[in-house]
């Protein structure tokens, strides 16, 4: 069995996302957004549960074009169903596949509900890479 082949997404993975507990306000996940390369802050439930995702277009669109208060608007009143999940024990070439399938740049990862980290299409094209025996893509058919 190769390395590659038992290598799961939690050994991969970012460990520590940037999340919000539900009762957080709009204000805050304003200020976890304001950083150019932070493009998403998670939410969480009281168990680590993952309820769901605030970008700064959430922000927009449902605070500031709605005339809301931020700081009276909890990100649990608008934050987003994530699109896709993906496990933490999923092996990093399926995880991989399913990336690149449905065109996502980075997926959370969830052990039974809660959220655990962040992977992106990058660490994984660098870590199977990484992954991958000298000389094996070299060989002739």
């Amino acid at each position: 069995m190769s390395e590659e082949s038992s290598a799961r997404v939690r050994d991969a993975m970012i460990t520590e996302p940037r999340a919000l507990p539900a009762t957080a306000t709009a204000r805050e996940a304003g200020e976890v957004l304001t950083p150019p390369e932070v493009r998403a802050v998670y939410v969480v439930g009281p168990a680590g549960e993952l309820l769901g995702v605030v970008t700064r277009k959430t922000l927009v669109a449902q605070v500031v074009a709605e005339g809301r208060d931020p700081e009276a608007t909890r990100v649990e009143d608008i934050a987003e169903p994530p699109y896709y999940t993906i496990e933490a024990d999923t092996p990093l070439d399926e995880a991989f596949r399913f990336i690149e399938e449905e065109d996502a740049e980075r997926v959370p990862v969830v052990d039974d509900g809660r959220l655990v980290g962040v992977i992106s299409r990058a660490v994984l094209q660098r870590r199977l890479a990484e992954d991958e025996d000298p000389g094996e893509g070299d060989q002739e058919p």
